[in-house]
């Protein structure tokens, strides 16, 4: 998908919780290419926040230690 996009120009919005510091110094080469083509047609914009998957979890423990007395 990314080459397809970046060899035809479109627009492509990619998400990741991944950091910049992680996409830009990759651990192997297949993933330094895609990241390279990523930073070359996007633009990183970081969002910082709680993790609602972190909260769902906690909230779902503390219901079943509830449950379970």
């Amino acid at each position: 998908i990314v080459d397809s996009r970046y060899r035809s120009r479109k627009p492509l919005i990619v998400t990741t919780n991944l950091t910049l510091d992680e996409i830009r110094h990759p651990q192997d080469t297949p993933h330094a290419r895609i990241y390279d083509r990523l930073l070359e047609i996007c633009v990183p914009i970081s969002c910082i926040g709680v993790s609602f998957r972190k909260e769902t979890a906690q909230e779902k423990l503390e219901r079943m230690k509830r449950l379970i007395g």
